[in-house]
């Protein structure tokens, strides 16, 4: 399963959100073993499912999901749209029939004007080698740069019942063109170690990854491997810090 979540926050009222699983046209963008048929839940911090969808053409919401002006483009892949208030929220993407390959879980704030703000995403999967890294991309729109903390977790998710947890996670952030702007392994030997700790974002494990850094607007995207070459579950987390200054963060 993969699972994608997401932190709304900062303020009341409702945030309009679209949630997609992508699987069969991600071959236009080289993947060589997508997943035939994602099928998507949305579910709350309880446990929840708020809103469920297969095919994204036959959910009920097809207006709404090309209102959006970003449908997916296969009938097979599922999309949401939801108006949710402050909260955490996790996206779950599973193969109809139990298929297993790779996917891509999004979340658009479809409403970025007006609060709550999206604070995090989150991508948790399993972290294999060459095209089956894990890969967590994030927009910086408007014109303002933004502050954010990149982590890559695989160690300390034993805590939470994974049996095989990513030894030693790995993370690159990359720009849209194609350029390294950051990197880490032990988040402990970043020169922003401090920094990291001081918004409360430091790692219980020090093979644990993590990147403090300010981008300008545009297209990123963090890529987790394990140092060694190894397997595992991991776990990639984007916060927004700037939205979220003064404001108490999981």
């Amino acid at each position: 399963m993969l699972i994608g979540g997401f932190i709304l926050g900062n303020g009341s009222g409702t945030k309009k959100v679209i949630v997609r699983a992508l699987g069969p046209s991600l071959v236009g963008g080289g993947v060589a073993a997508p997943l035939a048929d994602p099928s998507l839940q949305l579910v709350d911090s309880h446990g929840k499912i708020i809103a469920s969808n297969n095919d994204w053409m036959t959910g009920g919401q097809v207006q709404e999901i090309i209102d959006s002006k970003i449908p997916p483009n296969d009938p097979r892949e599922s999309a949401i749209v939801a108006s949710l208030p402050s909260g955490v929220y996790t996206a779950l993407i599973t193969g109809v029939d139990g298929a297993a390959n790779i996917a891509l879980v999004e979340i658009y704030d479809l409403d970025a004007a007006n609060q709550p703000q999206l604070l995090n995403i989150s991508t948790r999967g399993r972290v294999e080698n060459g095209e089956g890294v894990m890969i967590a991309g994030t927009i910086i729109g408007g014109a303002t740069p933004e502050t954010v903390v990149v982590r890559g977790l695989g160690p300390s998710l034993a805590s939470s019942q994974i049996s095989d947890p990513l030894p030693d996670p790995h993370l690159s952030l990359i720009d849209s063109q194609g350029t390294v702007v950051s990197s880490n392994d032990n988040w402990q030997d970043s020169l922003q170690a401090t920094e990291i700790t001081e918004v409360g974002l430091g790692l219980t494990n020090p093979l644990e990854a993590a990147i403090f850094i300010t981008l300008s607007p545009g297209n990123y995207t963090a890529l987790m491997s394990e140092a060694h070459g190894a397997t595992g579950v991991g776990l990639v987390e984007i916060y927004n810090i700037t939205s979220s200054q003064g404001t108490t963060r999981p």
